[in-house]
């Protein structure tokens, strides 16, 4: 449990926020919550050596990383988490009121 979650744990840390995996809803269980309550002291290392809030971010991803694996729900391949449709963010939306308002004219 502990080296899953140390290569968790690295992995994420040098993993941009937006490659991260979606991290889907795990049922409450007895054994999923027992494995969050082993998980949980092995923590405080991580926790206290963490300098800046970033890295304390990445240290509970990677705990939730961990979590999902030692329990065998289906992670997305990291990297493929987010689906850049466009480069500009809204473009979709601009095109779409734009269709609706036909093409400006200079009156």
């Amino acid at each position: 449990m502990r080296s899953i979650l140390e290569e968790a744990t690295l992995e994420t840390r040098s993993m941009p926020l937006e490659n991260r995996p979606r991290l889907p809803r795990i049922p409450l269980s007895k054994r999923n919550r027992a494995v969050v309550r082993a998980l949980n002291p092995m923590l405080v290392t991580y926790l206290e050596a963490s300098r800046d809030l970033c890295e304390t971010d990445s240290v509970l991803f990677g705990a939730a990383v961990a979590a999902c694996r030692i329990i065998g729900a289906k992670l997305p391949m990291a990297g493929r988490a987010t689906k850049q449709s466009s480069a500009i963010p809204g473009e979709k939306e601009l095109r779409t009121v734009s269709q609706r308002q036909g093409p400006l004219s200079a009156d």
